[in-house]
């Protein structure tokens, strides 16, 4: 990647990113509600999916995409449950 177009962009992303985690871990410490923290800590999960990408066209690598479908799977998964224990109680029937 010599392109310093594409340079400047990767890096933008990466600032732009960067501050929204911060952000989402400011919701994720301050929010008033249960449910606010559960929409922080999935909209940090995405920003991260979203990082790792950015990774593997940084370093084009396939290996980084990989990783990315590994944590988006794990997110959604961990976002289902958190969403439904806060609204029965209970994960499992």
């Amino acid at each position: 990647m010599n392109l310093p177009l594409v340079e400047w962009a990767l890096n933008f992303a990466f600032a732009c990113l960067g501050l929204a985690l911060v952000l989402c871990s400011v919701r994720l410490l301050r929010g008033p509600h249960a449910t606010d923290r559960v929409l922080a800590l999935d909209t940090m999960y995405i920003n991260v999916v979203a990082l790792v990408i950015l990774y593997g066209i940084r370093f084009d690598t396939h290996i980084y995409f990989e990783a990315a479908l590994i944590v988006a799977l794990l997110g959604f998964v961990s976002t289902v449950a958190l969403a439904r224990y806060l609204s029965r109680g209970d994960v499992m029937e």
